[in-house]
């Protein structure tokens, strides 16, 4: 651990002369509007949907929003990285060292982007106590009980989507090409929680622009130590080495 600790700071001293901190108030001035015109547009007939409204699509609903729970990620990102890091200890050739240490890189990536999204949300949920849609004819969509301790209650932000906003996010960096198609997955992955009635669209909003903030800031904070990503101002981390889902041509 201090060995890895004190490689983390000579990288860092390294690439300390790197592009400035980007600007985030343009996106959070989207964010913050599309929340509030989602707040005052959208979530009341939304609460009085799911009040009133058989929901037949409840069983599809709740297939989709499952892919989006953070354990599943966690799980395996951790165990790729503990696989590759302990692989990457026997002897074997520099380029494929190299290989495997990259994907040691690609886990911590996602386990950090999706873990601490998630446990941020879920602070920030419980401390701000929105009531859920099934709550709508009581507590209407201005409902807030800080700290009430109930799962009633932790609607803003969705924790579903967030988790989806990071980690769709986190793979439309690492494989640029797909990003139209992981926009769609995050769009269908957070508005699932309104499908089931359990979220308002403001709810899910929030989420997903979170998840995928923190994706972002999580990208830009690895190339700040020359790992995975390099940043140029004004443009999205790019991969130092690009990943591809075709296979190379010569390899098994």
């Amino acid at each position: 651990m201090t060995s890895t600790l004190s490689k983390l700071r000579q990288r860092r001293l390294r690439h300390s002369g790197g592009p400035a901190s980007p600007a985030w108030w343009p996106y959070a001035l989207v964010a913050i509007n599309l929340i509030l015109i989602a707040f005052f547009t959208l979530d009341a007939p939304m609460g009085a949907y799911a009040t009133h409204t058989p929901n037949v699509l409840l069983p599809i609903g709740e297939k989709v929003t499952d892919f989006a729970r953070s354990g599943w990620i966690l799980v395996v990102a951790g165990l790729l990285f503990l696989g590759a890091f302990f692989y990457s200890r026997r002897p074997m050739p520099h380029r494929k060292r190299f290989q495997v240490i990259y994907t040691t890189h690609i886990a911590a990536y996602v386990f950090l982007s999706v873990a601490i999204s998630s446990l941020i949300a879920n602070i920030l949920k419980i401390a701000i106590g929105r009531a859920r849609p099934t709550q709508y004819e009581e507590w209407g969509i201005f409902g807030f009980s800080p700290f009430h301790g109930d799962f009633s209650f932790e609607s803003f932000p969705s924790g579903h989507s967030t988790v989806a906003g990071a980690f769709m996010a986190a793979l439309a960096l690492l494989l640029p090409r797909y990003r139209v198609f992981f926009l769609i997955a995050a769009l269908w992955l957070g508005m699932a929680r309104v499908i089931i009635g359990v979220h308002y669209p403001s709810d899910v909003i929030a989420g997903l622009s979170f998840g995928a903030w923190t994706a972002l800031v999580t990208a830009i904070a690895f190339s700040r130590y020359g790992l995975l990503f390099r940043f140029t101002p004004g443009r999205l981390p790019r991969l130092r080495r690009p990943l591809s889902l075709r296979p190379v041509k010569g390899n098994p």
